[in-house]
């Protein structure tokens, strides 16, 4: 695969607008209070978890990218198996860790959100 051939706009605005809907999905404003109960009753930190932020906006950037190597290849039914399999371990890592149903399906919900936005991207830029 050529690498310059992919659509790398799509991979960048795939990432930036699904960390933002992760932003947005886990505000007080649409799921944040659910999950925060959810996970053993989690607390707003004083200070941005800047570490995690930088983590999760690696691991955005890289399902971003599979969804874009998918794409160039035109085999997309790998990044939705890809971004599945991502739900359902976190999922499982959820449920080890009892948090509830809820925050379970929050969690594993955005990651499936996520990757509809990549795959949207792909599509539309």
């Amino acid at each position: 695969m050529d690498i310059a051939l992919m659509n790398w706009a799509a991979v960048v605005v795939g990432t930036i607008a699904a960390f933002g809907l992760g932003m947005l999905w886990f505000s007080p404003k649409l799921f944040g209070k659910a999950w925060a109960a959810g996970s053993h009753d989690i607390t707003t930190p004083d200070s941005p978890p800047i570490l995690a932020m930088i983590i999760q906006f690696a691991g955005t950037a890289l399902l971003a990218l599979v969804v874009g190597i998918t794409e160039t290849n035109q085999a997309i039914m790998t990044a939705i198996g890809a971004i599945m399999a991502v739900a359902l371990i976190v999922a499982g890592m959820d449920l080890f860790s009892q948090k509830s149903g809820k925050a379970t399906m929050i969690d594993a919900g955005y990651v499936v959100a996520a990757g509809v936005v990549m795959i949207l991207a792909q599509g539309l830029i």
